[in-house]
């Protein structure tokens, strides 16, 4: 059976592990500053902090930004679930918002509709590894809340730029454009410590600040060696690994396009990262899932795990009170598209351990789905 995920572990990222563990320096210490320094050198940030989790790198986000107990903070439905627990642990009030059918992204309308409603702080997640248009993101950074980017699925992807006579520019990286931006390490991330996250300053004077209140963390909030070594190396080797990970992502890309579901809208250059493959079937996930599990092949549900997800088990959850469940229904009912993507789209196995039989099966049953 082709497993739907893998982290693509090899011996490069054993032996940095290996080596931390025959030092018995697995604490935070060489290695998260080895990591930090090569995520300010890779994103060109201003400088980082990794973390033990992505809730504790949002924790001091929102620490930075002195957000009161009780705000208003704006999230996406298919946004990993941690970020509404990690608001709620916080006694923060998360404001959970539908978003685009064919990008599966938050459009500037929803946002500015959220803020003028009172929400003041935007953590925007970019889910699948696919990035808004130039535009629309210019739009959501003119709405006048700090912006909090999660790049945890876009990590390597690009915004395209062009000068005033029209030229291309280089593009300019995913995680630059926010306040902060919050690069998740956790297993299915498209680059993973096993667990944790790093905290990027793209600006100079918010790194000045938040350096200082991570001068002061204690260790036990910040990423251990072990996990820093992994990650280390997976950053160093993500463009190999995108090369074929965008490989195998063309090969699907041709198949579907004969097929009858449809894929999510994103730019297929370098303004996406290829993090997964999912697809929106027009079939019940069931049938399609008994059909690749014919060919050996698992697929899953590509927002298990999500906000929405989260909320539509906590509304069907006969342990909570008629009130509370109702809360969470309400907020789950507003997210109509959301919904229907948990239960329409799935992810076929893209991970560059996949051997090019393997990729050419999975291609050939994308195809001739039901």
């Amino acid at each position: 059976m082709i497993q739907t995920y893998s982290t693509t572990i090899r011996r490069k990222e054993m032996d940095a592990v290996l080596t931390c563990m025959v030092d018995e320096k697995i604490g935070p210490g060489e290695l998260n500053s080895r990591l930090t320094s090569q995520v300010k050198e890779f994103f060109k940030c201003d400088g980082s902090v990794a973390f033990r989790s992505p809730s504790i790198a949002l924790k001091y986000a929102l620490k930075v930004l002195e957000v009161a107990p009780q705000s208003k903070i704006a999230v996406s439905a298919l946004a990993p679930a941690w970020q509404y627990q990690a608001l709620e642990a916080m006694d923060m009030i998360p404001v959970v918002l539908d978003v685009k059918e064919e990008t599966g992204l938050v459009s500037s309308e929803e946002l500015q509709k959220a803020v003028t409603n009172g929400v003041k702080i935007i953590l925007y997640h970019e889910s699948e590894g696919i990035l808004p248009e130039p535009a629309e993101m210019d739009a959501i950074l003119k709405i006048g809340v700090p912006v909090i980017e999660d790049i945890s699925m876009s990590a390597g992807s690009s915004f395209a730029q062009v000068s005033e006579d029209g030229a291309e520019l280089p593009g300019k990286k995913a995680g630059l454009m926010g306040v902060f931006t919050i690069l998740g390490l956790e297993e299915r991330d498209v680059i993973t410590a096993g667990g944790g996250a790093v905290l990027m300053a793209p600006g100079r004077r918010d790194w000045i600040v938040l350096k200082k209140f991570c001068e002061e963390a204690p260790l036990t909030d910040l990423l251990p060696d072990i996990n820093a070594a992994l990650a280390w190396v997976q950053l160093k080797e993500f463009n190999r690994n995108e090369a074929s990970r965008k490989e195998i992502y063309n090969l699907y890309h041709h198949s579907c396009m004969i097929g009858r579901h449809k894929m999510l809208v994103r730019d297929i250059d370098e303004g996406s990262t290829k993090s997964c493959f999912p697809l929106v079937l027009s079939s019940p996930f069931k049938d399609v899932k008994q059909y690749a599990a014919k060919k050996d092949i698992e697929i899953r549900q590509a927002f298990e795990g999500s906000v929405i997800d989260h909320l539509v088990k906590l509304s069907n959850n006969e342990d909570l009170d008629e009130e509370t469940a109702g809360k969470y229904k309400e907020q789950a009912d507003k997210c109509i598209k959301a919904k229907s993507l948990l239960l329409r789209t799935a992810h076929f196995p893209l991970y560059p351990r996949l051997t090019h039989s393997e990729s050419a099966k999975i291609s050939k049953v994308l195809g001739t789905l039901p």
